[in-house]
């Protein structure tokens, strides 16, 4: 495998990881007791770090990245592990 294919695929990773971690670790402001801001939505976040987004998703998007690769090389996972004949088979 190219290392601009194993850049493509930790890119793609990364921006999922990115964006499935967001939610996580983030409290609104009546969680935390602080005011708001007068017009602000209920729900808006009081505490987002978009540092620790960052660094989660980087280090999340690096150990799928490395399994991806790994499976790739020693071909645990293939595609002729899943038989999707059978579903259509009367």
């Amino acid at each position: 495998m190219q290392w601009t294919s194993v850049l493509a695929i930790y890119f793609l990773f990364w921006v999922t990881c990115a964006f499935f971690l967001l939610p996580f670790g983030v409290k609104t402001h009546d969680e935390l007791g602080v005011e708001k801001v007068r017009g602000q939505a209920d729900s808006a976040p009081a505490n987002f770090r978009p540092r620790v987004v960052v660094l989660r998703a980087t280090i999340l998007a690096a150990i799928l990245t490395a399994l991806f690769v790994a499976n790739f090389v020693y071909g645990w996972i293939g595609v002729e592990m899943f038989d999707i004949s059978r579903l259509f088979r009367d």
